[in-house]
């Protein structure tokens, strides 16, 4: 199948997923802004099989693919606010609709600075956020691990401190791996869909103009208004692409990051909080290590939680509790589980 057809190919497919999105949409505004893509689709397509025809092909029957099925009847089934990144993958546009609940929270840029300056503004303090609950599952699993095998063994220690370095290297090893691999996936979903909308843009700039318009409206904004601007920003070539991005694919670039950044800093994250109750094994004698490393595990998850109030905007000090509780809930489990195996093997 030749690229060309394969473009035609995916406009048809958008347009039949956009009608069947409208369909189980309750909210009218949305449902009516998929019907209006849906149209745009198609006049895209036909744009498409006017070159077919130019080089003397003609388009096949339509089909959609099995995947676009099973995503359309998952849609009808769970709602499309359940499964964006699922339809984003399908190359759904008007998904940052979903993302934004209201125009004042996500205002329509009125120049092309002012696209992503909002997340540009976030990012940092999601980066903070992600290296916090590392520190965190590193420190739970880890002490929790740690707990249950005193409980099983307490007198050894040496069985242990194996058992916290394996438990550290393998969480860390794991945390890692999943991270590069996700953040690989959105790299690759990103760069193939901003090559396709570079191509669309290049090919029909008036059509991919209407349907970034029919967006802006979806939000509320009067439909000559959204026009205007959606034109204004497509003007520069490099930010048009950024905007498409966010706002037809609900794609943030800035949230994208190095997949090698994010495994190497995953890794670092969890084995800081892993090695916490892990010191005192190591530093301190058998005697006095696991009230150190409960002490220890205490002070470092009331401190967690004091900080991850600083996303919520609740009390620190409740937060700080709340975290403390929850671990020692694992860790209490954790240990009582090790503690009836360790009796059963013995």
């Amino acid at each position: 199948m030749s690229s060309l057809v394969e473009r035609w190919h995916e406009e048809k497919q958008s347009a039949w997923m956009y009608r069947v999105i409208a369909g189980c949409e309750a909210d009218g505004t949305k449902s009516k802004m998929f019907r209006a893509l849906a149209d745009a689709a198609e006049v895209q397509a036909e744009i498409l099989r006017g070159d077919l025809r130019t080089i003397g092909e003609d388009a096949p029957p339509f089909l959609p693919t099995w995947r676009a099925r099973i995503v359309a009847r998952l849609a009808c089934r769970v709602g499309p606010r359940r499964i964006l990144p699922v339809l984003s993958a399908l190359k759904v546009r008007g998904l940052a609709t979903y993302r934004s609940p209201a125009a004042i929270a996500h205002p329509m840029p009125l120049t092309t600075d002012d696209v992503g300056a909002r997340h540009r503004r976030a990012g940092g303090a999601g980066n903070l956020r992600a290296a916090v609950f590392g520190v965190n599952d590193g420190l739970v699993s880890n002490a929790s691990l740690i707990l249950g095998v005193t409980g099983a063994a307490p007198d050894s220690p040496e069985v242990v401190v194996a058992s916290g370095i394996a438990g550290l290297l393998a969480g860390a090893f794991s945390m890692a791996a999943g991270e590069y691999v996700s953040v690989r996936s959105q790299r690759e979903l990103y760069e193939f869909q901003i090559g396709e909308e570079r191509a669309e843009l290049e090919r029909y700039p008036d059509e991919e103009a209407e349907e970034l318009a029919l967006i802006y409206h979806a939000r509320g904004f009067p439909i000559d208004e959204a026009r205007a601007v959606s034109k204004r920003l497509l003007a520069d070539p490099e930010r048009a692409l950024d905007t498409l991005a966010r706002e037809e694919l609900g794609l943030n670039p800035d949230d994208l990051g190095s997949p090698r950044g994010a495994a190497l800093s995953s890794f670092v994250s969890f084995a800081a909080g892993a090695s916490l109750p892990l010191l005192p094994f190591l530093f301190t004698g058998a005697r006095a290590a696991l009230p150190t490393a409960i002490a220890l595990s205490a002070a470092a998850l009331f401190g967690i939680g004091a900080i991850l109030s600083l996303f919520s905007g609740r009390s620190a000090v409740r937060g700080g509790f709340r975290m403390l509780a929850i671990g020692t809930a694992a860790g209490a489990a954790t240990w009582a589980i090790g503690s009836w195996i360790g009796v059963g093997i013995a």
